[in-house]
């Protein structure tokens, strides 16, 4: 097919403003379903994208579409997360298209993530067009919406097209601003090949498949070829076009999206934003752009019985076969005993693993506090990276800690501004900019510390905003700190599973708080029980647990009152005795309550 006839766009929109909607009106204005395949979210093929109503896994689908003068054009809509977990795999996705659909939800407005997807499309040169979603709505203020786009992308009303996603409004003129506003594809057949990798999935008989998109030169069935990130050689076995499903072709040209199947057993053979090029007429460089994607956030994940270990590895690498950017290396722990640290892109990639493992694979785990990556100066000069505060180097041997710093932009109307400063401010957060994107909403900009927003910075941002505030981040770089690791010692031995790395300002109230919260939860025993927090050899807090008292002495009326003393003392050795011997059960709510546990 002639390029001048293809267009490649994606939709960029907030959570929850209506886009994977839009994608089901798209599909069925186009006729690629009929009204009997419709239903709704049908790009979101997980269960867990139906409920939660967000996209997990970016999907490619081609749409042929005839315009009322009878022109044939093909339409390659590259659907992407809408989470910030996943901006690689959007960056990615953006990268294989020439133009954006920015969809804003009439009632919301411009919301954080909004204006970071602009900057990201802006990036890669894209075509923007200006979409107001949701119009049929009781109590929307388009006319506000309108506003805040203007001074967003500075368009005029006239180039926002306002639609329904959910009635089908405003849908055919959207098709012909598609054709109108967004360039075609360059590239020529001829030139030396160069093939995007913008996402992959594997399947059990086929091997990993990659979605593709060819920049320049064809891709032929049967061709040799060459990744550059691993500098492997395959053959294509099999290409086609996405239309839902996957449809076998012969060629792949300039400008097309499409799939490549080459024999390739894991998906650690296939990375997101890697250059494929041909053996035969092979590309110098690469397409640019392309990086690992790196682990934010880990974890121990451990399963209750620990006979389930084998079949909590089994479930982990089934997991990983389709999704790629989940990482795990096996651990143990003297209080949960064998476990996996696992490496996650954020809280909400943590989350859906652990939904995934319940429901796809009745594992019942156990998840430890979440930490992240920080690169440890030792005094003889070598830098140590790490991610569990267990295997944090003794204090002797320290000279500097850094820790993962991120460029955050908060967007809150102004009557928060304070309160949300003032939690900011509370998790160590530097103040950068305020910027007003109208005159009822504030842009704020800070440097955050990620382990300051693993936990509850979210739930914290909402409360205080009374859930208008939007939060949107990007990973900046590692920056020292005076961090300490803080020791949770129950009755003198230390329980690695619920030891963290703390500023050390804060390591006294996190101390108090996880003490208080522990002699809570581990029930009374026939001896006390201490619990103390520790940075190092001082302890910062400590609180007991009561022992049960049994009366002894009960028994004696009346006589000699060394009687009764000798039989308290008699008890009093017992629990020396049996506190020297006894061994405290941590209920399986202690780890938990430390993900909700406010200092």
């Amino acid at each position: 097919m002639n390029t001048q006839q293809i267009r490649n766009f994606s939709i960029i929109a907030h959570i929850d403003h209506g886009k994977s909607t839009l994608a089901d009106r798209l599909l069925e204005q186009t006729y690629t379903l009929s009204k009997q395949e419709m239903m709704d979210q049908v790009l979101d093929d997980m269960d867990l994208e139906r409920e939660r109503g967000i996209t997990i896994k970016s999907h490619a689908v081609r749409m042929d579409y005839k315009d009322p003068s009878g022109n044939e054009y093909t339409l390659n809509l590259i659907d992407t997360p809408g989470h910030v977990d996943f901006s690689y795999e959007v960056s990615r996705s953006l990268t294989a298209c020439e133009g954006a659909l920015l969809l804003v939800d009439a009632a919301q407005g411009v919301e954080a993530q909004t204006v970071s997807n602009v900057l990201l499309a802006l990036e890669h040169d894209l075509s923007i067009i200006p979409v107001i979603n949701k119009i049929d709505l009781p109590n929307v203020d388009v006319d506000r919406v309108v506003m805040q786009i203007h001074d967003l992308l500075g368009v005029e009303e006239s180039e926002i097209h306002k639609i329904s996603a959910k009635e089908g409004i405003g849908i055919p003129g959207l098709l012909e601003a598609i054709i109108e506003n967004i360039p075609p594809p360059s590239g020529e057949d001829g030139a030396p090949l160069q093939v995007l990798v913008f996402d992959s999935l594997f399947d059990r008989y086929r091997g990993a498949i990659a979605s593709v998109r060819v920049f320049q030169g064809t891709l032929n069935t049967g061709e040799p070829i060459r990744f550059f990130s691993t500098n492997r050689l395959y053959e294509a076995e099999e290409i086609g076009t996405l239309k839902l499903k996957r449809v076998k072709t012969k060629t792949l040209r300039a400008g097309e999206v499409g799939y490549l199947i080459a024999g390739m057993k894991t998906l650690d053979d296939v990375h997101v934003g890697d250059t494929v090029t041909s053996v035969e007429n092979p590309s110098q460089d690469p397409l640019p752009g392309y990086k690992d994607v790196k682990p934010m956030v880990f974890a121990g994940l451990y399963p209750i019985n620990a006979e389930d270990y084998s079949e909590l590895r089994i479930a982990l690498e089934k997991l990983q076969l389709n999704d790629a950017s989940l990482n795990f290396e096996p651990e143990t722990s003297t209080a949960l005993g064998f476990g996996f640290r696992c490496g996650f892109l954020g809280l909400l990639h943590m989350e859906i693993v652990q939904e995934r493992l319940d429901r796809e694979f009745n594992m019942e785990i156990i998840t430890t506090v979440p930490n992240v990556e920080y690169e440890v100066l030792l005094t003889d000069g070598e830098i140590e990276i790490v991610h569990n505060p267990a295997d944090m180097p003794p204090s002797v041997r320290i000279d500097e800690i850094s820790e993962p710093i991120l460029n955050a932009q908060i967007l809150v109307p102004s009557e928060y501004v304070g309160g949300v400063m003032r939690v900011a401010q509370d998790r160590r957060g530097t103040y950068v900019t305020t910027e007003y994107v109208d005159p009822t909403r504030a842009l704020l900009r800070y440097e955050l510390p990620l382990s300051e927003i693993v936990l509850d910075f979210y739930d914290r941002l909402k409360s205080v905003s009374r859930g208008y505030a939007s939060f949107d981040y990007e990973y900046k770089g590692h920056s020292p700190a005076d961090l300490v690791k803080l020791d949770l010692l129950i009755n003198g031995d230390p329980v690695d599973a619920l030891s963290a790395i703390v500023h050390r300002d804060k390591a006294p109230e996190w101390g108090k708080a996880l003490c208080t919260k522990l002699k809570q939860l581990i029930p009374r025993q026939m001896f006390e029980v201490i619990i103390q927090a520790a940075i190092g050899a001082k302890v910062v807090s400590r609180t007991t647990v009561r022992a049960f008292r049994k009366n002894v002495t009960a028994k004696c009326y009346g006589g000699d009152v060394s009687r009764k003393r000798k039989l308290l003392e008699r008890q009093k050795e017992g629990k020396r005795r049996m506190k020297q011997v006894g061994n405290v059960e941590i209920p399986q709510e202690a780890f938990l309550a430390v993900l909700n546990m406010e200092t």
